[in-house]
């Protein structure tokens, strides 16, 4: 059984959650958001008490390269040798002779291991995916929640903002 200090403001269960949250204002960009949070902070508002949500999600996948044998056999290669001599380095902790030999072995084999790992996951994938990518989630729009107890004071300050209207149907 925990007990808290009669002083004290209830603890919630998460960081990430607010009783009671109302909606203060919604943009498009993450910067807008955060000038507004910036502008009520400066304002002295307990900006403790708001939370910038993403929502909208889209994921995002920017295609960066055709995907060869040969790139990957060398990506496959290199990322071998970077953990050939990560293995290597601990070895060298523990033995006393030939530290170089050590790691140029261990360079090697991971070089190896590296290289057929990724020759034999290309080939599973017979073609399907033949090329490269990276991803990411974004947001496409960003809505400023605040507690229901402070929202009215936080219209008031947000609308002294040009250009950061709070918005007029929430509540």
């Amino acid at each position: 059984m925990s007990m808290q200090n009669p002083g004290l403001p209830p603890r919630t269960a998460s960081p990430l959650k607010l009783e009671f949250p109302q909606s203060l204002a919604v943009y498009d960009d993450y910067a807008a958001a955060q000038k507004s949070v910036d502008f009520l902070a400066d304002h002295k508002f307990p900006v403790e008490q708001c939370m910038i949500v993403g929502t909208d999600l889209k994921r995002i996948e920017r295609i960066t390269g055709r995907l060869t044998t040969g790139r990957v056999a060398l990506g496959g290669a290199l990322s071998g040798v970077w953990f050939g001599l990560f293995i290597g380095l601990i070895f060298t902790l523990f033995t006393e002779e030939g530290a170089l030999g050590v790691i140029l072995s261990t360079v090697v084999f991971g070089a190896l291991f590296g290289l057929i790992w990724a020759m034999v996951g290309y080939a599973m994938t017979r073609g399907q995916r033949d090329f490269s990518s990276v991803t990411s989630v974004v947001a496409t729009r960003y809505e400023i929640l605040v507690e229901h107890k402070v929202a009215a004071q936080a219209r008031e300050l947000l609308a002294q903002l040009p250009g950061a209207l709070p918005d007029p149907f929430a509540g």
